[in-house]
């Protein structure tokens, strides 16, 4: 595995591959551990940093990259490629994700899933809200959340 960093607006994240794909992206207040001694830094494809720089400025609305999860359930992957269905600047509720996924029970193992989520902002799982229309949860706080959807929102409507 190779590591790289990419300076956002929400602080550093790390980008996490295995060979050309990407497995993981942690943000810094997240990363109690330094990585495994078999973890080495590397150069990240430059098309995928390029990428977070065009969806930070608002350019771009969804990622073209290659993926890998080296962990995660049948489920939370499954949950995962749902988040790819919420359009840009939109959010949906934890019970809209169940009832999609066809598991209409399954609104708590949805935000467990959530939470185990390896690659958030590209499977943007800030899009998930609350029935009551707030905030919760988020790898690196629900200001992080709130401020990746008011980004969103503003170049939606540029």
């Amino acid at each position: 595995m190779l590591y790289d960093t990419f300076r956002s607006p929400l602080g550093l994240l790390y980008l996490i591959f295995w060979e050309d794909a990407l497995a993981e992206i942690r943000f810094e207040r997240n990363t109690r551990e330094l990585f495994p001694a078999s973890y080495r830094k590397g150069q990240a494809p430059g098309h995928f940093k390029e990428q977070l720089r065009e969806y930070f400025l608002g350019n771009l609305q969804r990622f073209d990259v290659d993926v890998v999860f080296t962990r995660g359930s049948e489920f939370d992957m499954t949950v995962w490629w749902y988040l790819k269905e919420i359009p840009y600047g939109e959010t949906r509720t934890y019970k809209w994700l169940a009832h999609r996924i066809g598991n209409p029970g399954a609104v708590r193992a949805v935000g467990r899933a959530l939470g185990r989520n390896p690659l958030p902002i590209v499977f943007p799982c800030h899009r998930v809200i609350k029935s009551d229309g707030s905030l919760c949860g988020y790898a690196s706080g629900v200001e992080a959340k709130s401020n990746l959807l008011a980004l969103e929102r503003y170049a939606r409507a540029r």
